[in-house]
């Protein structure tokens, strides 16, 4: 009963109706995430002497392909996972079911070729707007706890999360596995991520500030922060999963993400072969046009003029 006092609740519903109107958690939180990913990555991107409206179509086209990236992780890798009937389920991305990896991928080519159509840098695009999407990530994960789902195993801890029994695990003949049961707690593994990431954007700003690094160096240091996480989240994670060698599909790719990043890091950064970021644009002043004061004027009579 302490426990239970103590613990995390889930909403119990992942809709809220406005009248005729049905607003999906899920869907608002990725909405607020792209909003502070917007507002960071214009600050930072403001401070090179970048200008918004580029920031506005690299959102546009980035956050499109990026969910279109997301989705076809998540199908490809988890179609058992898809709601049926297929066809339809595979579109329904307010269900749940964004792969990080797809999306981090579509998006930045996205990106980038809008970058490199403006005549701008995208390296330095890269590391501006690295923050930006951890923060979005962190705050995205919010969504799954709307949703009641990618929570980890059983738990004792104060913190634990309820799930209701629509939601808990179940298997083939539909029963609980064993130890599961109606107020059984779990790992918030949202929540874990969500701490996570937002200390990693402090992380990423710090580093930032303190020491020169040579674009796209900060954001390979994101994909390594963010990939040494979710493996070990991938640990506490109890949704059904693809396995390889007794190993989560995710947490292999974390591995080899954070293999592949900190290896361009080391590489890039540390090693020298990569390019010094070009120095800022001078930022314009500017002019104060003052007026200069106007005295009498004089007259002189037509005669006197010679």
């Amino acid at each position: 009963m302490v426990a239970l006092l103590a613990s995390i609740p889930s909403p119990h519903s992942s809709t809220v109706s406005l009248g005729p109107l049905v607003i999906h958690m899920y869907g608002v939180m990725l909405l607020l995430g792209i909003g502070a990913c917007v507002w960071l990555t214009a600050r930072r991107w403001a401070a090179v002497g970048g200008e918004f409206d580029l920031v506005i179509r690299v959102t546009v086209w980035g956050v499109a392909f990026g969910v279109i990236g997301a989705r076809i992780y998540h199908d490809i890798t988890s179609w058992s996972q898809v709601p049926s009937p297929k066809w339809e389920g595979v579109f329904e991305v307010w269900k749940g079911g964004l792969g990080i990896w797809g999306g981090i991928l579509f998006g930045a080519v996205a990106g980038a070729i809008v970058i490199r159509s403006e005549g701008e840098r995208p390296l330095v695009f890269l590391d501006a707007a690295a923050p930006g999407l951890l923060l979005a990530q962190g705050i995205g994960r919010i969504g799954n706890w709307w949703n009641q789902e990618l929570f980890g195993g059983k738990t004792k801890l104060p913190w634990g999360l309820q799930i209701d029994d629509a939601h808990l695990p179940r298997l083939a003949n539909g029963a609980f596995p064993p130890g599961v049961f109606s107020g059984t707690l779990f790992q918030p593994t949202f929540l874990y991520e969500l701490l996570w990431d937002v200390a990693g954007v402090f992380v990423l700003l710090w580093v930032a500030r303190r020491w020169t690094l040579k674009p796209p160096a900060l954001f390979a240091l994101y994909v390594s922060y963010y990939c040494f996480g979710r493996f070990f989240e991938e640990l506490m994670r109890i949704d059904p999963s693809s396995h390889i060698a007794g190993l989560r599909l995710n947490a292999w790719v974390s591995i080899l993400c954070f293999i592949a990043s900190t290896g361009f890091f080391i590489w890039w950064q540390v090693l020298g072969h990569g390019v010094d970021p070009p120095p800022n644009p001078p930022r314009k002043k500017k002019v104060v046009k003052r007026e200069i004061p106007k005295g009498p004027k004089m007259t002189i009579p037509r005669g006197r003029v010679r």
